[in-house]
C-alpha cells in the first residue's frame, strides 16, 4: 500500500513560499529605500551648489554696489562662511539708521536679492545686528531721529537687522520675504580677538544660508 502525501509537508512547502516572498518583498523595499535616500542625497548635494554659486554671485554684487557708492570701506566679506559684514560707521552711534550711502548701496542688490530667493526655494538671508557692551544710559523714544525705540542693546541690534532687512526687501512677495530673517544679539557675540567694548562690535552681518526641510 503506497503511502499518501503527508499534508503537513503540502503546508510546510507554503509557508517555505510565502516566507520567500515576505523576504524578498523585503530586499526590494530596502534596496527601494537606499536608493531614494542616494538619490535625494544627491539632489540636496546639486541644489547646496547651486545655491553656494548664487549667494556668491550675490555677495560679488554686493561688493561691486557698495564700492560704486564709494563705501567699500565699511564692508567685509567671508567667502567661505558666505558672509557680509557692514562694519562700524554704518550707522551712528545709538542709531538704527543706516547711512544713505549704504541705504542706496543695499537698495541697488534689490533685483539681485529677490531673483537668488526665488531661483533657490531652500535659500535663506540671515541679518544679525550686534552691539558693544556699553549699556544703555536712557530709553529711546524718537523714532524719527533713530529709526528705533529700544531701551537696551538687545533691542537696538534687533532694530538695526531690521532696518538692513528693509532695505532689501524690494517687492518680494510675502511668502518669500518669509525667508529673509532678523535676529538681535545685542553684545553677547562680541569679534574673536576684540574687547566687548570696542565700537567694531557695532555691527551687522549678512549670512546667506541653506535652509533645512521644514523652515
Amino acid at each position: 500500500m503506497k503511502d499518501k502525501p503527508s499534508e503537513w509537508v503540502s503546508i510546510s512547502d507554503l509557508m517555505a513560499g510565502v516566507m520567500a516572498v515576505v523576504m524578498l518583498l523585503l530586499v526590494v523595499s530596502v534596496v527601494q529605500s537606499s536608493a531614494q535616500r542616494y538619490l535625494q542625497k544627491a539632489e540636496d548635494s546639486k541644489g547646496r551648489v547651486a545655491q553656494e554659486k548664487a549667494s556668491m554671485l550675490v555677495v560679488e554684487q554686493m561688493r561691486q554696489a557698495f564700492a560704486k557708492q564709494g563705501v567699500d570701506e565699511l564692508i567685509s566679506i567671508d567667502t567661505k562662511n558666505l558672509k557680509i559684514t557692514l562694519r562700524e560707521g554704518v550707522f551712528a552711534r545709538g542709531s538704527a539708521c543706516i547711512s544713505s550711502e549704504v541705504a542706496e548701496a543695499l537698495n541697488q542688490v534689490q533685483p539681485q536679492i529677490a531673483d537668488y530667493i526665488i531661483r533657490i526655494p531652500k535659500a535663506q538671508i540671515v541679518i544679525e545686528g550686534h552691539t558693544d557692551n556699553k549699556p544703555v544710559a536712557n530709553a529711546v523714544t524718537d523714532k524719527k531721529r533713530f529709526c528705533a525705540v529700544y531701551d537696551d542693546n538687545l533691542t537696538l541690534s534687533a532694530a538695526r537687522a531690521r532696518e538692513a532687512r528693509k532695505l532689501i526687501l524690494g517687492q518680494l512677495n510675502p511668502s518669500m520675504t518669509r525667508r529673509i530673517v532678523v535676529g538681535g544679539y545685542g553684545d553677547s557675540h562680541p569679534l574673536k580677538g576684540v574687547d566687548p567694548s570696542d565700537g567694531r562690535n557695532r555691527r551687522i552681518e549678512i549670512r546667506f544660508k541653506f535652509a533645512e526641510e521644514g523652515t
